[in-house]
């Protein structure tokens, strides 16, 4: 799965929980969860859970704490699913 199909599901993923839809529209790798998408964290723990349904991965506390951004979301996934 390339980056950009990998970027394209996270996007799909997380919209439902974005409160800042212009942030949402500027979407780039440097995109920060919390602090550009105004995602709070319990609904965090909703997109990690959806991320493992979606790609059919298990994702450890360790991961998770690094999945604040774009970038680092889509490193955590692609190192899954190669991992498999």
């Amino acid at each position: 799965m390339t980056e950009k199909e990998l970027l394209s599901k996270l996007k799909t993923i997380i919209t439902p929980y974005v409160q800042n839809q212009e942030g949402l529209i500027k979407l780039t790798e440097d995109t920060d969860f919390i602090k550009d998408l105004e995602i709070n964290s319990a609904n965090l723990v909703d997109v990690i859970l959806d991320v493992e349904d979606e790609f059919d991965i298990e994702i450890d506390n360790d991961a998770m704490e690094k999945m604040l951004t774009v970038k680092a979301s889509i490193e955590v996934i692609a190192d899954k699913l190669a991992a498999k």
